[in-house]
C-alpha cells in the first residue's frame, strides 16, 4: 500500500510539472520545432527523394543536391547512405555551370505540424525543363513516408 502511495505521489509530482499546452503557433499556424527536437530534416528530404523522385543508388541516381537554406544559414549534415540513397554532387547556385550541365533537385527547410511536416522541393532537368512541389511527409513506425506532392511551379 506504502508503494502504491508512494508511486501516486512521484507521479502527481510530475505530471504537476509538465507543460499543460503545446507551444503557441506562429503566425500561419504552424509550430516551429527546431530540428533534432521532433523533427529529422534529413530524414523527411530523404523520404521525398525516395518516394516521390523514386531516387536510389542503382538505377535512379538524383541530379546534383541544393539545400536552399534562402539566406538562413541552415545546412544539415546528412548521411544520405542511411536512407539508401546518395547525391554525389551538390549544386552551388552561385558557380557558373556550362549551359548543358544545368540540373539540380532543391529542398527547402522542413516545417513541421501536428501532421508531420511539409517540404517545398524542385527539380530541373535542363533550362526550362523543372517543375517544383510542396510535399506532405508523415511520421510513422517506419519512419518517414512522402504522402501527396502538389505542383508550385512548372518551366
Amino acid at each position: 500500500m506504502r508503494a502504491v502511495a508512494a508511486i501516486a505521489a512521484v507521479l502527481t509530482t510530475l505530471s504537476a510539472c509538465a507543460p499543460l499546452e503545446p507551444p503557441p503557433p506562429e503566425a500561419g499556424g504552424e509550430v516551429t520545432i527546431p530540428a533534432g527536437e521532433l523533427g529529422n530534416d534529413c530524414a523527411v528530404i530523404a523520404a521525398v527523394a525516395r518516394d516521390h523522385y523514386r531516387f536510389n543508388t542503382t538505377d535512379n541516381l538524383p541530379p546534383p543536391l541544393w539545400l536552399d537554406d534562402e539566406g538562413s544559414g541552415w545546412a544539415p549534415h546528412c548521411d544520405w547512405s542511411r536512407y539508401g540513397l546518395s547525391f554525389p554532387a551538390a549544386f552551388d547556385p552561385d558557380d557558373s555551370p556550362a549551359p548543358q550541365r544545368v540540373q539540380w533537385v532543391s529542398f527547402k527547410q522542413p516545417r513541421y505540424d501536428g501532421s508531420g511536416a511539409v517540404v517545398e522541393t524542385g527539380i530541373l532537368h535542363g533550362p526550362l525543363a523543372g517543375m517544383g512541389y510542396e510535399c506532405r511527409v508523415y511520421s510513422g513506425f517506419n519512419g518517414w513516408t512522402a504522402g501527396e506532392c502538389k505542383n508550385t511551379w512548372i518551366s
